[in-house]
């Protein structure tokens, strides 16, 4: 592998990633057909006092597992956090910053949908403390929006954009692509309109039919047709070449941003830091001196709720990682973002590295590049996987995890605090 000093890529960081809060909301209006998040639709309402009250005491259970703790990002999640009352979301970041140290230049991100109702909240989530929006349009097309299952339309979506850049400084919204019959030429039209709308931010998805939704049994019955795999590549290299025109280059496989402007709290998971998974169905990934450990929640709202009443918090998985684990991890999530991976902090977390053949054979295809800040570096400090090793990131991710090697003498730290196993 040719490994280059001059690489305009830096190799990423070793230092520690952050540590950030994941509050996750289950609650939509309608649950849309290509989804597979963990949401639900209560036709009669939920009981949002019951709720707050077990966010509250799952975040008092975090605390008591992590110790002392400098957040840098709260991200409310979902399901549509938008459903919630700002008053809601007031009290948990109030909780918060009462349990931890918050960075005063933390991001605090809420989900959003574009419905009026939703956006006419706006105001309320900033002055609760919310300091960018995501917003959920995922066309820019009333019919296609149909088609998704989605209950606002294209003029709501437009009128949402200018209540968000209003009401905060920071905003993105999301764009579904590769949908069933859509063109190059359609998508191209497309796009040029949601890039001159959107702000320094944009979030754009390629269609994935998941397991167990709607789309996936009309997709298996053969009644929803989405592009082949060369018209999504096709899709793919469209949307590439706009934003890096418009100067919201990717720096993850679906996000784009002017630099400076990425999701910090994203950038947290992809870069494999540590953060509090809470409320239905949250995953967490917490750092003790007894390692990474992986937590889950109940999923069913109600079930959580009465999981937390009875026992504090809603966990129903807590698992201490080995260290092979958390280089799968670290490399899967790593290589969606442009700046790829350090194998530095890849063989302290894991004690592994990716055999020198295995990056040969998948740079020669073109699909993985390497990153060296010094002349004398006989081989690389980091890996990134080319736009094209993203497109088909899982068997780059699978060839480099079996190629795995043992490194001698990896070095960590860890927090000094322990994580109990939920009772």
């Amino acid at each position: 592998m040719s490994v280059s000093p001059a690489s305009p890529f830096r190799v990423p960081s070793a230092a520690a990633p952050g540590f950030g809060v994941y509050i996750h909301w289950p609650f939509c209006a309608q649950k849309c057909p290509y989804c597979d998040f963990n949401s639900h639709v209560r036709h009669g309402g939920w009981d949002e006092d019951r709720c707050l009250a077990a966010y509250l005491r799952e975040l008092d259970d975090a605390a008591e597992r992590t110790g002392p703790r400098l957040v840098s990002s709260v991200f409310f999640g979902g399901g549509t956090p938008s459903l919630m009352q700002p008053e809601t979301t007031a009290a948990i970041l109030a909780r918060i910053a009462a349990l931890w140290s918050v960075d005063p230049k933390a991001e605090i991100t809420l989900e959003a949908n574009p419905s009026s109702v939703e956006a006419g909240r706006f105001r309320g989530y900033r002055d609760a403390g919310v300091n960018r929006v995501s917003m959920g349009l995922q066309s820019l097309n009333d019919d296609e929006l149909k088609r998704l299952g989605r209950i606002h339309t294209v003029a709501e979506s437009k009128r949402a954009l200018d209540v968000a850049r209003a009401a905060f400084d920071r905003f993105s919204f999301d764009l579904i692509y590769a949908r069933p019959g859509q063109t190059a030429s359609a998508w191209r039209t497309e796009l040029a309109e949601a890039l001159s709308l959107a702000g320094d931010h944009l979030s754009l998805y390629q269609l994935t039919i998941e397991p167990d939704t709607p789309y996936a049994a009309l997709h298996a019955a053969g009644k929803l047709i989405v592009p082949d795999a060369d018209a999504a590549l096709e899709l793919y290299a469209i949307t590439q070449e706009m934003t890096l025109a418009r100067g919201l280059a990717a720096y993850e496989i679906s996000n784009h941003a002017r630099p400076g402007e990425e999701s910090r709290h994203n950038l947290l998971y992809w870069r494999y830091g540590e953060y509090a998974g809470i409320g239905p169905g949250a995953h967490g990934r917490l750092m003790t001196n007894q390692g990474r450990f992986a937590t889950m929640a109940e999923k069913h709202p109600e079930t959580w709720a009465a999981c937390v009443e009875r026992d504090g918090h809603g966990l129903v998985d807590v698992e201490v990682l080995s260290p092979l684990a958390q280089a799968d991890e670290m490399l899967m999530m790593g290589l969606r973002l442009s700046e790829g991976v350090n194998l530095d902090r890849l063989a302290s977390l894991g004690g592994v590295r990716p055999s020198t053949p295995a990056m040969d054979g998948l740079a020669g295809l073109g699909l993985l590049d390497a990153i060296s800040e010094t002349a004398q570096a006989n081989r690389p400090r980091a890996i990134r996987a080319t736009p094209k090793g993203r497109f088909v990131l899982n068997a780059v991710v699978a060839e480099l995890s079996r190629s795995f090697e043992p490194v001698e003498n990896p070095t960590s730290s860890h927090p000094s605090n322990v994580l109990s196993t939920p009772a």
